[in-house]
């Protein structure tokens, strides 16, 4: 259990993530006699799906390149930097992490792309397609592999889940238990009382997650867009001028978390200029955090030596 074990199921899971969504669009492309067929179905369907800025003004494209700044928030994705020994190791796991994630966005990229040339030849199989584009790369999976090998592929879709799943119980259970329940609660808890209460969590967070999921009326890519959103502007501006600026205080921390979130929140509701509610948050989080560090005490010499040595270190690599 614990991290060891969401590091294993990770990696399985990646393997699995990037098998399936290289092998569907290959299929795609055989079934439809070769890549240069595929083009041909797609630009006769609309010649417009072969330009990748199609309907996109400057606007979307501000909100489609401000999904990059989502990553520097995400628990998830932050806890996997404790697999990092030292400093050191982290360029190699760069390499690899930037890799990975390049070959599957291709990946699912391709399926969508090369699924506008397969369901234009096959309508009739379409149906399920046409009502949730969200589920081309389950109905590909179906139609054009033996029911053994479909089933492996669609594990890839709970792969996917799951490898973002096991690290967000786990980061919950552990701050719920260890940053709120000992310290403010029962700072004499013995770790067998803990164990119970980190349970306990992981299944209250399972419950609560059920619940929001259940409208069918949800859409994955809506939920996430959301989600990523509110962890970036809360987090990311926290951590990266954490690490860029020693005169960041305790107070302009938990204010930019704060006017993060709110500002997503409050964004989403009105939608102003269709922009993606993660750039106001995350600019807003950051000027809150530069304001009320500046207005308070400076952080003490402790502090700033700490600092300082780890910049030196990381510098000295």
């Amino acid at each position: 259990g614990g991290y060891l074990a969401a590091s294993w199921t990770d990696t399985v899971q990646a393997t699995l993530m990037i098998f399936a969504l290289f092998l569907t669009p290959v299929m795609v492309i055989l079934a439809l006699d070769g890549i240069d067929t595929s083009l041909l179905v797609i630009a006769a369907k609309n010649p417009a799906n072969l330009n990748m800025f199609k309907g996109l003004d400057i606007i979307a494209i501000i909100s489609l390149l401000g999904w990059g700044l989502g990553y520097f928030g995400q628990p998830h994705i932050l806890a996997r930097f404790m697999a990092a020994d030292s400093h050191h190791t982290i360029r190699s796991a760069r390499r690899i992490s930037m890799t990975w994630m390049i070959l599957c966005l291709a990946g699912a990229v391709s399926v969508g792309f090369f699924g506008i040339a397969y369901f234009s030849n096959h309508p009739e199989q379409a149906g399920n397609v046409t009502h949730n584009a969200e589920r081309v790369f389950i109905e590909l999976s179906m139609l054009l592999f033996n029911p053994w090998i479909a089933g492996i592929l669609l594990s890839a879709i709970l792969a996917a889940v799951m490898s973002t799943l096991s690290c967000q119980l786990l980061v919950c259970s552990s701050a719920i238990t260890e940053d709120l329940y000992r310290p403010f609660f029962r700072p004499g808890a013995t770790q067998r009382e803990l164990v119970w209460v980190g349970r306990m969590m992981v299944l209250l967070i399972a419950i609560i997650s059920i619940v929001l999921a259940a409208n069918p009326e949800n859409r994955v890519l809506g939920l996430v867009s959301y989600a990523w959103a509110g962890f970036g502007a809360a987090f990311g501006p926290v951590i990266l001028i954490s690490l860029l600026w020693p005169r960041m205080t305790r107070n302009g921390a938990l204010v930019g978390m704060l006017i993060g979130a709110a500002t997503v929140i409050i964004w989403k509701q009105y939608a102003w200029f269709n922009l993606y509610e993660i750039i106001p948050g995350f600019l807003f989080a950051s000027l809150a955090i530069f304001i009320v560090s500046l207005m308070g005490r400076a952080p003490s010499k402790a502090v700033t030596d700490r600092f300082q040595l780890a910049e030196a270190q990381f510098q000295s690599r």
